[in-house]
């Protein structure tokens, strides 16, 4: 009997209590002992029914993602297979019963799938997330659930990965029955309880593998599913695991189960060994490795966050402030004139608005939320904020003076945070009394929805300042990664070439929207012009013009935004930028852009020619791939992986391909190194390639390894 597994009676019904915290996940020696107990139970006289439950906080979590690593590395998995425990719970002689409570998940909902019935609190949740993974369900669970929940809840939950709860469980017939309470204890009454009066009833107890009443017809079936191959095209773009989950459901109906579990078992394998795949596992492991910082330990204390301030209500402060507000922190909101809040205030009740009727939140939890924000032009209860958050124009001198009115008024002992994209966390901590409590908090737009956090360590931050802005990130469900001080960061850092790319590829003849189309095509959630006109053309020429150092006399400068800046043209808040746009913001080319080109071109002596599609690719992502060479050398980012979570997270980066860091990997670093060097050679001084480039390509070693050979 394995020690992850304990075996106990209950008024006649074996209870096997997984317990492999913290969630109960698939790992070797869990299947062994659920066997066993299943086999145990199964002889025993005095047993009549069989609970599986998990122990702690939550049924079965899902499978051991390290797992899928052994599999494609070769390694000989030890032990039986999961699916040969559900075929196991299945074929009992005694109903078995699974116990849900927190999460059932990938391979725990199949596990589930196996038992004769299911029952779950209220508060449980159900899902096959494994399309999040590269993958699909590979333990049968395409197969089973279409069976029990019907062939379309089927294709959206392995098709799109989100949970469901115990209520729709219970609605599609996923869940036998909804237990009252909220605990462990009253699960485990419950389903021992529902147990012995399925016992006391008799044979025989469904098997989900034998139901076909709920699969329909072929045809219907693949209404359904042609459907969802058009939802997945457009919302998971460039992504294969979705429309092979949806082939896979839909062999449900058009084969027999146990040639339907073939054909499963072939798009499992041929989805784990695919790059999407390894791609979106780095992804998931390397946000939680995101967390783990060498000098400030786990144990490290953090200082309470009940209470917040805001300076500034325009669109970051008030992302900002909404984003405290939904965390359930009160949180105050400055602005200098009454004009500026009331603007403030009203796109934040706007924001809301729209939250509501898309579903997102209730009606009553807005104006919750809302209550939590109090709009004020004075400093009035800034004194007892726990953490003050400057938002203002991104100005080195208006900083300097807020933060200068901050450390005059902000209590002992509160955290000092600057929303800076670019500029230097230690000069504005230099103005403070206080520099160990500065650290930059540099949201992305919109703050109250986009989840990347970069966290900015200045020279003197103090070690229970980074541990709490960590441990907020995660209250604020937002992802923290640590980054060091420098201009731009890391995100920015790296975007500023991305960007200086683009503009230099329209200079010589690129059409901006071949540009963007290109980009969309490889995966990436917008292009870089589309990105420019989004968030404003005179943001980057603001940071040009504070950084004129970026710029060393005698290099090649892009041009093309700052002239298109001097015609008005900003980007969708006035109308006109890289595109034209319509009142419902649809893009348009425009030949006023084209002429802006051709004279930068002429003036400047560029020539314009025809550039293909693969350069075009190669220069725009190989310039993030250079500058974030540089950053990991000069140890402004702990790892690769930080960056490759920062550019999934915070710029749109295609999942399906890891990162900017992980993509060079898969492509190999010596194909990298070569074509840099060939920009090298073409372009000069901006492509000159990263030291660590060079070195990693010269040994055939890739940035993954870099970062576990250093931590």
């Amino acid at each position: 009997m394995s020690n992850l597994v304990r075996l106990s009676v209950e008024g006649g019904v074996g209870v096997i209590t997984v317990d492999n915290p913290p969630v109960n996940a698939l790992s070797p020696g869990v299947p062994d002992g659920i066997l066993a107990g299943v086999g145990q139970f199964g002889e025993d006289d005095s047993v009549n029914a069989i609970v599986l439950i998990g122990g702690g906080r939550t049924f079965i979590a899902g499978a051991d993602i390290k797992e899928f690593g052994k599999i494609t590395s070769g390694q000989k998995r030890s032990g039986p297979g999961l699916t040969t425990v559900i075929e196991r719970l299945e074929n009992s002689p005694k109903p078995t019963v699974a116990a849900i409570h927190g999460t059932a998940f990938g391979g725990g909902l199949e596990t589930a799938q196996g038992c004769h019935y299911r029952v779950a609190l209220a508060s449980a949740q159900v899902g096959q997330p494994e399309v999040k993974l590269g993958i699909i369900p590979g333990a049968h669970g395409t197969q089973r659930l279409p069976r029990l929940a019907g062939v379309e809840k089927a294709v959206e939950m392995c098709a799109l990965g989100d949970p469901i709860s115990a209520a729709d469980a219970f609605d599609h017939g996923i869940v036998d029955r909804v237990i009252e309470g909220s605990g462990y204890e009253e699960l485990l009454a419950g389903a021992v309880e529902f147990a012995a009066g399925i016992a006391a009833g008799g044979g025989p107890h469904p098997k989900a593998s034998e139901r076909d009443e709920r699969l329909g017809t072929p045809e219907a079936a693949a209404a359904i599913c042609d459907a969802a191959r058009t939802k997945v095209r457009r919302i998971r773009r460039g992504q294969m695991a979705p429309l092979k989950a949806i082939d896979a459901v839909q062999c449900a109906v058009t084969l027999p189960f146990a040639d339907g579990i073939k054909r499963e078992a072939e798009i499992f394998q041929e989805c784990l060994f695919s790059t999407q795949s390894k791609a979106l596992i780095h992804a998931f492991f390397s946000e939680r490795q995101v967390r783990k910082i060498p000098d400030v330990p786990k144990q490290t204390p953090t200082r309470p966050i009940r209470s917040a301030a805001v300076l500034g209500a325009g669109t970051m402060g008030g992302g900002i402030a909404m984003s405290y507000a939904n965390a359930g922190i009160p949180v105050r909101i400055k602005e200098v004139t009454q004009q500026a809040l009331d603007k403030g205030m009203a796109t934040i009740r706007k924001n809301y608005e729209r939250s509501v009727k898309r579903g997102r939140f209730t009606p009553e939890f807005a104006e919750q939320r809302l209550a939590l924000i109090t709009a004020q032009t004075g400093w009035e209860g800034f004194e007892g904020a726990d953490i003050v958050v400057e938002a203002v124009f991104e100005n080195m001198a208006l900083k300097k003076e807020v933060f200068q009115q901050i450390d005059g008024v902000a209590r002992s002992g509160a955290v000092l945070a600057t929303n800076t994209s670019t500029l230097s966390v230690d000069e504005i901590a230099s103005v403070t009394s206080r520099p160990q409590d500065v650290i930059g908090h540099h949201f992305f737009s919109p703050a109250n929805v986009m989840r990347l956090l970069e966290i900015v360590r200045g020279r003197e931050t103090a070690k229970d300042v980074v541990a709490t802005s960590m441990a907020l990130a995660r209250t604020l469900r937002k992802v923290g990664v640590l980054v060091g001080n420098c201009h731009g960061f890391v995100g920015n850092r790296m975007f500023h070439p991305y960007r200086r790319e683009a503009q230099f590829l329209a200079e010589e003849g690129a059409k901006p929207s071949r540009i963007d189309s290109i980009m969309y095509e490889f995966g990436a959630a917008m292009g870089p012009m589309a990105v420019g006109d989004l968030a404003g053309l005179d943001v980057g020429m603001r940071v040009r013009k504070e950084a004129p150092h970026l710029y060393p006399p005698g290099t090649r400068r892009p041009l093309a935004e700052d002239a298109l800046c001097e015609l008005g043209r900003y980007g969708q808040k006035t109308g006109a930028g890289w595109y034209r746009y319509g009142e419902d913001r649809s893009r348009n080319e425009d030949p006023e852009v084209d002429a802006v080109l051709q004279r930068i071109a002429a003036e400047e002596g560029i020539e314009q020619r025809d550039v293909d599609d693969n350069e075009i690719r190669d220069r725009l992502v190989y310039a993030l791939v250079n500058e974030g060479a540089r950053i990991l050398e000069e140890g402004y980012a702990l790892r690769s992986s930080d960056i490759d979570i920062i550019y999934l997270y915070g710029y749109g980066f295609p999942p399906q391909r890891g990162g900017p860091m992980f993509y060079a990997d898969t492509v190999g670093l010596a194909s990298v190194l070569e074509r840099v060097k060939e920009f090298h050679a073409a372009h000069g001084h901006w492509w000159r390639p990263a030291p660590l480039l060079e070195e990693l390509a010269g040994q055939g070693s890739t940035f993954g390894a870099w970062d576990r050979a250093r931590l």
